[in-house]
């Protein structure tokens, strides 16, 4: 048994003295012994629930991490926190707790550590905004941490081919166009979705999957295993055993997650093609260290990235088959030897990155990920684009799209529920420029995801037709010319907000520019007439989150972060 001295860890204001007897008496109460009590207290963290596939395996998945703890000689604390689906929250009014659904795991995570005084935090996360919060409460609290993705789901099949919930969203379109049966529709709903687990494409959760390996949160190759896999327990417990040895050592996230480890995750969101949301969540969790990484540098890196895996939705494949031919790592080997990466960062392993890597090789008989000499595309799978439509940027997925600019004229709408409305009535035309505004992180409030509407599109044989932005977000699984994180946005007074029918717009992604042919002049005459639309959420969360969130620009984010800090908690 392990003799700790807890004299610098936070768990002492619980469990030290006499005075802390009342205390003691709890844990007592739990079953907790004398050797127990006196050992390190290690939060393990959920975002299980019954709401979501992409959830639901997490509490198997903390019973090894708490083995993992117990057997290192420390003590293990479960709780859990909230998630919003967003496969259920999308297409309607719930949508709007989605993104605010972040903030608010890091924050509950966050009183439950200082509450209790963990003193250290293993976070296992399984859905879109799930994974960057637990991210971004390890740089918050900066106690000794491990993240551990939950797992993807494994593909569905539909009539002898692989399908993942983006087909059904697409199928939908299909149906409302005449094209599919009810009884298809039907079949294809019972079938996508086989099991547990986050969707398998390289949608918003398994690109901050991807994002937690290379960024040094997480173990190697703890990410790829799909969630029922009994492999995943292996890497629980192995973070659970982790855990412990970062309170022995004494390294930090906020000694992992510096510049050079947030331009790898940069990196690898390009090299895979990956979610938007990236662009969102990075400037976040960098927000959470005091370091300053806005969406326009964010993405920089991942255009000057190759695209190397061909991963849906611009794709062929899941992440199951990148766990097939050996996993996260393949992707990280292949941007080391490229000299893409820093290999130097440290991780919680106690090795660099390289060092974790060294014996990693390259598979040359699968075509799943490319040698960066081969490359899908000599860029990233994702850009920013800048000019008088979007003056803060905004962000693009480029991969799979073969036509990189789009000129046409606006059809705008003040809600996605009244453009999902139109494209289902088929009110548009080819050459349209779908605007959808309003949708921003204040203006929603909830900066919504609009894959309804676009899978709509698609679903409708117009996905190279037409073009859509927002300042509200894109699905990881969105494709097509879809531009988001418009800014600044409408509720601001931004040029989205001044948009009329007929506005001549050009969208071009290879010069990364997206502008409206419309005078300085006559932008500042429609800006003075321009008056703020209110909401309709003027009591609750979404109140409250409306009243603090900023810009997209830099990560939505709810508070001052690091740089306001006068002390962290991991020194208390």
């Amino acid at each position: 048994m392990t003799t700790w001295d807890k004299s610098r860890l936070p768990s002492r204001h619980v469990s030290i003295g006499p005075e802390r007897a009342p205390h003691r008496s709890y844990y007592y109460a739990m079953g907790m012994t004398k050797e127990e009590i006196a050992s390190p207290l290690v939060g393990v963290a959920t975002c299980w629930n019954e709401a979501a596939p992409c959830n639901i395996a997490l509490s198997r998945q903390a019973q090894a991490v708490k083995r993992g703890v117990a057997a290192s000689g420390a003590a293990p604390r479960e709780f859990t926190t909230i998630t919003v689906t967003d496969g259920i929250a999308m297409g309607h009014q719930g949508m709007k707790a989605s993104l605010v659904s972040r903030d608010v795991i890091a924050d509950s995570v966050e009183l439950t550590m200082r509450g209790h005084c963990y003193d250290a935090l293993v976070g296992l996360a399984g859905c879109d905004k799930t994974l960057p919060g637990m991210m971004m409460v390890m740089l918050r609290l900066n106690v000794p941490s491990v993240f551990l993705y939950g797992g993807s789901i494994r593909p569905g099949q539909f009539r002898g081919r692989d399908v993942t919930v983006l087909d059904i969203f697409e199928a939908v379109g299909s149906h409302a166009a005449g094209n599919m049966s009810d009884a298809d529709l039907e079949e294809l709903e019972q079938h996508a979705c086989p099991g547990a687990g986050a969707c398998g494409g390289q949608f918003t959760a398994n690109t901050m999957a991807c994002i937690s390996e290379v960024i040094g949160l997480a173990l190697p190759h703890s990410a790829g295993a799909p969630a029922p896999d009994e492999e995943r327990d292996k890497w629980a417990y192995q973070s659970g055993v982790a855990v412990v040895d970062l309170i022995k050592s004494g390294l930090r996230p906020r000694d992992i997650v510096t510049r050079k480890a947030l331009e790898n995750a940069a990196r690898i969101v390009g090299a895979t093609g990956g979610s938007t949301n990236a662009a969102l969540h990075l400037p976040a969790i960098a927000h959470e260290a005091g370091i300053d990484f806005p969406l326009e540098e964010v993405a920089r890196l991942m255009r000057d990235t190759p695209h190397i895996a061909d991963l849906k939705p611009g794709g062929r494949y899941v992440a199951q088959d990148v766990h097939r031919i050996g996993g996260v790592p393949v992707i990280i080997k292949a941007l080391l030897e490229a000299g893409l990466l820093h290999g130097d960062c440290p991780t919680v392993t106690g090795k660099t990155l390289a060092e974790n890597h060294k014996d990693v090789v390259f598979p040359t008989d699968q075509d799943v990920v490319r040698p960066v000499s081969n490359p899908i595309s000599k860029i990233g799978g994702v850009v920013s684009l800048f000019g008088n439509l979007a003056p803060d940027g905004a962000i693009v997925k480029i991969a799979g799209m073969e036509k990189l600019r789009f000129e046409g004229t606006a059809l705008c709408f003040d809600c996605e529920e009244d453009a999902f409305a139109a494209v289902e009535a088929r009110a548009y035309k080819p050459g349209d420029v779908i605007v959808i505004r309003y949708e921003g992180p204040k203006g929603g409030p909830g900066m919504r995801e609009m894959l309804s509407t676009t899978s709509a599109i698609y679903g409708q044989g117009m996905g190279d037709k037409v073009a859509l932005i927002t300042d509200g977000r894109f699905s990881g699984a969105t494709r097509g010319f879809c531009i988001g994180h418009v800014g600044p946005e409408a509720a601001v007074g931004g040029p989205i907000g001044l948009l009329r029918n007929g506005d001549r717009i050009v969208i071009d992604a290879g010069k990364g520019t997206i502008d409206v042919a419309l005078s300085e002049a006559e932008l500042a005459q429609r800006k003075a007439e321009w008056k703020p639309r209110g909401h309709n959420f003027n009591s609750g969360a979404l109140w409250k989150y409306a009243q603090t969130v900023g810009p997209a620009r830099y990560g939505a984010v709810t508070h001052p972060g690091a740089k306001a800090e006068t002390h962290v908690y991991a020194d208390i």
